[in-house]
């Protein structure tokens, strides 16, 4: 077993980071595999992110904690595989691998190793490890979703002038891993297939237009953090890019809300007007079916703090099947039944009205935004709940926690 693999399967797939199935264009020959690939064996092409590790030990480390370092390692994706496979097509069944496994473009003829790698439960391959960004030479932005092309070769691609020589491999800079385009690539869209082919909105809403994209500010400008560090081992101290890929999980989730709110007591009914203002250029939360949801909890608690009344109201999109029934299954979607979602740089106002509570000198008013856990038909959860190693404590059942604000409301003088 490869050293942290381990600990990786502690944890579930956060949306994002969360990640949601695009065709396998090869699959559809919207990629044609290189030259170079039928040249190669895979593990050449792609080697693993531990070979990158002994040079590149901070990246690698932060990689590790991330969510990408874990697109083919987690229950929910497993059994989500499984419940996919059992109805696909041939011709579509590469599918899931089109962003959280991407090298299937180029080694379309070993799917069945790839879905052996997922089934293991300890994969020896990546799904997306440095090679799988890192070999992306060009990505054609105007087909839906849009299409990388690998150059396999010894040459690594990135953001970084001057790169260091070595005998590892040579480093050419590109435009393209300073843009938002790189990151959209598998952050775009839900999955089509020869059975769901449709005109389903994208994930991000209107990012291009943004104030931040306008202004200079790619994903990466939160997603990868600039920080201080060796891009390489030993090598002089300069500015780098974070590859933890905070979101869902990380300090950056803190930073995409301002959240207030005012109260209001009118005798017997008490009133909280709350505001919410998306601080991100993309919709929010991203919305991958099963697992993107976000929560407004309010809670009042009267005397001696004891509860008195709660209320919830989720920002999503549902999606339909073929049925015109919800579905959290993004290859079965069909339809959008409802959109709550969060808009790019949106203000968003709640107004809640309940019983002023009796005979209480004060109440609590306790406002709270969270990343809701996994959801879906009881069956689904039940399954990833048995198959996850942590069982019902596994990541993917845990809420995360975004903001919150509570205040003391004087009720009587």
């Amino acid at each position: 077993m490869r050293r942290g693999r381990m600990s990786h399967m502690r944890f579930a797939l956060p949306l994002l980071a969360i990640v949601g199935c695009v065709v396998a264009a090869v699959m559809l020959g919207r990629i044609v595999p290189s030259v170079q690939a039928a040249e190669k064996p895979l593990e050449k092409a792609f080697p693993s992110s531990e070979k990158c590790k002994r040079c590149h030990l901070r990246v690698f480390e932060e990689w590790e904690a991330s969510a990408q370092s874990r697109s083919i390692v987690t229950a929910p994706f497993r059994i989500t595989l499984e419940k996919y496979l059992a109805k696909a097509d041939k011709k579509d069944q590469a599918m899931c691998f089109r962003c959280h496994a991407p090298h299937i473009a180029e080694y379309g003829e070993l799917l069945p190793q790839f879905i052996k790698e997922v089934e293991s439960k300890d994969p020896h391959m990546d799904g997306v490890g440095c090679p799988q960004c890192h070999l992306i030479h060009e990505v054609d932005a105007n087909a839906h979703p849009p299409v990388p092309t690998f150059q396999l070769g010894k040459t690594i691609f990135g953001n970084y002038d001057n790169a260091a020589e070595n005998l590892a491999h040579q480093s050419q800079k590109l435009e393209l891993f300073g843009s938002s385009q790189l990151c959209v690539t598998c952050h775009d869209s839900l999955p089509q297939t020869a059975q769901t082919a449709n005109n389903l909105p994208d994930w991000l809403g209107a990012w291009k237009t943004s104030q931040a994209e306008t202004s200079g500010k790619p994903c990466q400008s939160c997603h990868m953090p600039e920080a201080v560090g060796e891009s390489a081992n030993g090598e002089k101290i300069r500015k780098v890019a974070n590859h933890s890929f905070p979101g869902r999980f990380g300090k950056v989730r803190a930073e995409a809300v301002e959240l207030d709110f005012s109260t209001t007591v009118k005798g017997a009914t008490s009133q909280v007007e709350v505001s919410i203002k998306s601080l991100v250029p993309h919709n929010l939360p991203l919305p991958h079916p099963g697992w993107s949801r976000i929560v407004v909890d309010l809670a009042i608690m009267g005397k001696n703090l004891k509860t008195v009344y709660t209320e919830q109201r989720f920002y999503q999109r549902v999606f339909g099947g073929g049925d015109g029934k919800e579905t959290v299954f993004d290859f079965e979607a069909q339809t959008v039944l409802q959109d709550t979602l969060l808009k790019p740089e949106e203000t968003r106002k709640e107004l809640f009205t309940f019983p002023t509570p009796k005979d209480a000198p004060s109440m609590d008013v306790v406002v709270t935004l969270t990343y809701a856990p996994v959801h879906g038909p009881k069956e689904f959860l039940k399954a990833v709940e048995q198959d996850a190693p942590l069982g019902p404590k596994d990541r993917a059942f845990q809420a995360v926690q975004i903001a919150q604000k509570k205040t003391n409301v004087l009720l009587k003088k």
